[in-house]
């Protein structure tokens, strides 16, 4: 995820919120969800598995009543009076996922609506996929194989992000980490990205009470003094009118979760690159790249009908025990295959995957800053994959730079003529949470037909 403090968007309910503690008033009941391990060939084997909500969105509430721990975009001082009594204080509880929070699953499909309102009104979602066993995450090691998922985001305006990637979470929650974490993958803990994000009710066992800001445009989020990083494969952020696929790496976190405070967290644009993690990644928009007729409504791939996207992790020898040394993208759409498009940008060759070559050259061609060779680029992507990643599926808006660094102008200070400005044709007040969340509370995305395996044995050529 690009824009700094990005997770603040990711609204919880009014009542809700993130807990170590497992309460009773709600039975949790993971939505089952299928997919696919293939093998050379093109034999598939079907998965049996799940998705469990992320606990930032459950009720946390009192261990011995209903009182809740946390309402609106503050904590209560009497349970919570600071991060250990309130993870000893309070538990979070069930989720109802299609009533409260708009998910459903049907076979190998995953629906996830913007705006659900029952009793309260809930905006957006993050799930992740449990394994088999339903006990822990899934996991996957990606090297030498590729990723094949459907998605339909024809019901996804301007402004929002359907969001599928990988994140080096544990495996089991955290609780192994964290005695005071009893909830684990059961309750979807354990959440961490590149961001660092604050938003986070608890981390590693401990509430984040101490510091804690509400949210000035958010009324159900904010953030605490620590923030919780890890290393971050982007397969898919996207939404009708633009689309990007980035690997972040962090340095300093053993490729996994890890809890920052300061400047370790890269917070502020002081100290954005002396953080653990690389916040901008490197991305490939194929908008951003110079081709701006490739992705979107009636465009090379029409974003107004399901698309297929084909993600394969190269090696340097070719096998699952090589260094990662490219990331190439395939589309198909109506039996027909679609080839990546190609960069078009002054002072850059013409490239159609990700590469260190890429990568440095970008950097150099938008005068960014290359913070992804820093923290060992695509060798350190490999890294964090080969220690196993855990699947997250996600539909939000952008409280913190209203998605523009996905779809629109981005930053606003600089001309759209400048290179690798311009990222997709959104206006730039479209992504607007409170334009958004009131015009296309209806909007929704839906990820299906998930396939692992390797090189060539996921999609029809």
């Amino acid at each position: 995820m690009f824009p700094k403090a990005s997770l603040l968007s990711l609204a919880l309910l009014a009542i809700g919120a993130l807990g170590q503690q497992v309460g009773t008033q709600q039975a949790e009941s993971h939505p089952k969800f299928s997919w696919s391990k293939c093998a050379a060939g093109g034999s598939c084997t079907t998965q049996q598995a799940s998705v469990v909500l992320d606990s930032n969105w459950r009720w946390l509430h009192s261990t011995k009543d209903l009182t809740n721990c946390y309402t609106g975009n503050t904590w209560d001082s009497t349970l919570c009076p600071d991060d250990t009594t309130c993870a000893q204080n309070c538990a979070l509880d069930g989720a109802d996922y299609s009533g409260t929070y708009g998910i459903t699953t049907s076979g190998n499909a995953l629906t996830l609506k913007f705006v659900t309102q029952s009793q309260q009104k809930n905006i957006g979602s993050r799930v992740y996929l449990m394994d088999t066993s339903d006990a822990k995450y899934q996991t996957f090691n990606l090297l030498n194989q590729e990723f094949t998922f459907d998605v339909d985001m024809s019901n996804l305006p301007c402004g929002l992000n359907g969001a599928l990637y990988f994140v080096s979470m544990d495996a089991d929650g955290g609780m192994a980490k964290s005695t005071n974490n009893k909830a684990g993958a059961k309750y979807g803990t354990g959440y961490c990205d590149t961001q660092c994000p604050h938003d986070l009710k608890f981390i590693n066992g401990q509430a984040n009470v101490e510091g804690w800001q509400p949210s000035s445009t958010d009324p159900n989020a904010g953030s605490g003094t620590f923030g919780t990083c890890c290393n971050e494969m982007d397969i898919w952020e996207a939404n009708m009118n633009g689309a990007a696929f980035t690997p972040h790496v962090c340095r300093g976190t053993s490729g996994g979760q890890t809890k920052c405070s300061g400047t370790d967290c890269g917070d502020s644009p002081d100290h954005r690159y002396d953080g653990l993690c690389d916040k901008d990644g490197c991305d490939f928009n194929s908008f951003r790249m110079g081709d701006t007729s490739f992705l979107g409504p009636g465009k090379t791939v029409n974003t107004n009908s399901k698309i297929t996207v084909v993600t394969q992790f190269l090696t340097s020898n070719n096998s699952t025990s090589g260094t990662l040394s490219e990331i190439r993208r395939v589309y198909v759409q109506n039996g027909q295959v679609i080839q990546n498009s190609k960069t078009n940008i002054a002072g850059m060759d013409s490239f159609d995957s990700v590469t260190d070559a890429f990568c440095n050259a970008q950097k150099t061609a938008f005068g960014d800053t290359n913070s992804f060779e820093d923290r060992g680029g695509l060798a350190a992507m490999g890294q964090a994959f080969a220690k196993g990643m855990v699947l997250v599926m996600s539909l939000w808006d952008d409280h913190e730079a209203g998605m523009l660094w996905l779809d629109s102008n981005y930053p606003l200070d600089k001309s759209p003529s400048t290179p690798g400005v311009a990222r997709g044709t959104c206006d730039s007040a479209s992504g607007d949470p409170q334009t958004v969340e009131s015009q296309h509370a209806s909007a929704s995305v839906v990820f299906s037909n998930v396939k692992v395996g390797p090189i060539g044995s996921t999609f029809g050529h």
